[in-house]
């Protein structure tokens, strides 16, 4: 797994795809905290980085299905695919390598983000303090929902040698999960199912942490949807063989 994370990831940072991501989500999230009117810190009057985790999730998914969508599609494309599976490396270990490969790249993303944080805190009045809690719990929620969203588009990138089917398809699935299934719970007709099927969403559990309140059943959940992608993304992937 070690040696395919450390290919994945040499990949990334010789190409302008890594630069790109962390590019974009940082340029969005800034100019939306501090510069377009309406959205901003100033606006909300808030010691707070709401704007940036309410809208990260959003950006994330395109992100997160571009990062993926070349993960086994071009090796299908190029026809490398037989090479990487003759090494001395399980299936799984090579999902998983391109799994924390793409994480790693969300993490890199984020972590320049903490600058919001201090800005925040410098530019807040005496005796007005940041809520740490719920800030701390709103990263953790963004790299659950990152780990979520890398093994969807694993998997919508295992499906095809075409990146763009790919990145749509991760797209698609990624909002599904995130947001359709979050809807469900407010139309009235389905009120007597909604509220479960919203629990199934990605949404529900993210906004949990984000109120700074670490339920272990929220963290069990986000890693057990990844785990389910990443078991389908092998499943999938050993079909070569049948």
């Amino acid at each position: 797994m070690w040696t395919i994370y450390k290919k994945e990831i040499r990949s990334f940072l010789s190409s302008l795809i890594a630069y790109i991501v962390m590019i974009v989500f940082l340029a969005t999230t800034g100019l939306f905290m501090w510069v377009i009117k309406g959205n901003t810190v100033f606006d909300y009057g808030i010691a707070g980085m709401q704007v940036m985790f309410d809208l990260a999730p959003y950006i994330l998914v395109f992100l997160v299905s571009a990062v993926t969508m070349r993960s086994f599609s071009e090796e299908r494309r190029l026809g490398t695919i037989e090479t990487l599976t003759t090494r001395p490396v399980s299936d799984l270990a090579i999902i998983l390598g391109k799994f924390f490969a793409c994480l790693t790249l969300v993490v890199f993303a984020l972590l320049p983000t903490l600058i919001y944080y201090y800005s925040i805190k410098k530019l807040a009045m005496d005796g007005i303090s940041v809520d740490t809690g719920a800030m701390w719990g709103s990263y953790l929620g963004l790299l659950m929902l990152g780990a979520a969203y890398t093994s969807i588009g694993i998997f919508a990138s295992s499906l095809t040698d075409n990146q763009i089917v790919a990145l749509i398809t991760g797209m698609v699935l990624s909002l599904f999960f995130y947001l359709v299934l979050g809807m469900v719970g407010d139309i009235k007709a389905l009120d007597s199912i909604g509220k479960s099927v919203e629990w199934f969403g990605l949404e529900y559990h993210y906004n949990s942490m984000s109120r700074g309140v670490i339920d272990t059943r929220d963290i069990i959940y986000m890693l057990s949807f990844s785990g389910v992608f990443i078991w389908l993304t092998k499943t999938v992937f050993e079909s070569r063989k049948w």
